[in-house]
């Protein structure tokens, strides 16, 4: 039997190593160990990774080939796929069909600009107003920055806003074209971040709209600049064990709610994370049924991420899925057709 050379040895162990990252990825949703939480974020790149040794072990006839192509399909069927294939979505619009568009504004401050001295609502609204959908989610969401004549074919508005110091931070809002009937808020401890909700009638049924803004990891690049790595990682920790605990939250009161529920925003993690798999549940996906693609919402580094998210109640049916790059705040805004169950 040959030996094998070092060079195929080191690149074995490199393949354990990657094997091991993405098995410790596919049990995140399933403990509460926050340290663990970053590697969900990984997912994407672990994924490749162990594609590319299967193909390099596959190749090379080697049984090795085995040990990724086990953990890929071990992780499939524990956290799904992270890429959608239903073609490309048409915006669909009828009498039957409710359309729900999600959007981070960044407080309608353009991401182009240090001094936040832009103000992009009009841009925002304009782009709203093109695609016309019956109900909208704002998450940072700054009202004072609308004029009067903005967004007045959404009548109904319930929103979540506080000011702390004289300034407004993590506000909410839902607009529809719809009749709200009650809303209310999810309060968050120890934070700005929470949850709005609305109860709109839609014909013969009423439906509970949540819009959700989770605890932010704040790691955008500059933020690395500025502090220490052991401080860094002590911070999304806390920040990851914070989220945990605002899905539980979420979920509690989507279990009282008289309603079926669509569930949406910006949740600042994966859908392989512990937050999504605890609030999603049952749930259905609005990108996973009818999106294509990757699905990204922001960048990271030019990396991909998908972290603004639609989901509704098993019982209602997912048309279309759009993500938008219109390139105006850090997120990208998404947008979701669906069809009420006529039992």
């Amino acid at each position: 039997m040959k030996r094998m050379s070092f060079f195929k040895k080191f690149m074995l162990f490199l393949n354990l190593i990657a094997a091991i990252c993405l098995v410790l990825a596919s049990i995140v949703p399933y403990t509460s160990i926050a340290s663990l939480a970053f590697i969900s974020l990984t997912v994407p790149a672990l994924v490749l990774i162990n594609i590319l040794f299967f193909l390099y072990w596959l190749f090379g006839k080697k049984i090795y080939m085995l040990l990724s192509l086990s953990i890929l399909v071990f992780g499939y069927f524990t956290l799904g796929s992270f890429i959608a294939f239903n073609g490309k979505s048409k915006t669909i619009a009828d009498s039957d069909t409710i359309s729900l568009l999600s959007y981070n504004a960044l407080g309608f401050h353009s991401k182009y600009h240090g001094d936040w001295e832009n103000i992009t609502s009009p841009e925002v609204v304009e782009f709203i107003e093109g695609e016309n959908p019956d109900i909208i989610y704002f998450q940072e969401f700054e009202p004072h920055y609308l004029k009067d004549q903005m967004l007045k074919n959404h009548p109904y508005k319930a929103n979540k806003f506080q000011i702390k110091d004289g300034e407004s931070s993590k506000n909410l809002a839902i607009f529809s074209k719809l009749k709200i009937i009650n809303n209310g808020e999810l309060d968050f401890p120890n934070t700005f971040n929470g949850g709005v909700y609305a109860d709109i009638v839609f014909k013969k049924d009423t439906i509970r709209f949540y819009n959700l803004h989770l605890e932010s990891l704040s790691i955008r690049p500059n933020y690395f600049k500025k502090e220490r790595s052991d401080k860094l990682l002590v911070r999304l920790r806390d920040s990851f064990d914070k989220q945990e605990r605002q899905s539980d939250i979420v979920r509690e009161h989507i279990k009282t709610s008289p309603y079926p529920v669509i569930v949406g925003g910006d949740f600042n993690n994966t859908q392989f994370s512990k937050v999504y798999f605890n609030i999603k549940s049952d749930l259905k996906d609005s990108f996973l049924e009818s999106g294509h693609g990757y699905g990204e919402t922001i960048k990271f580094w030019k990396f991909p991420f998908r972290i603004d998210m639609i989901l509704g109640d098993p019982s209602f049916t997912f048309l279309s899925h759009k993500n938008y790059k219109i390139d105006i705040s850090d997120h990208e805004p998404i947008m979701a057709t669906f069809k009420v169950s006529e039992e």
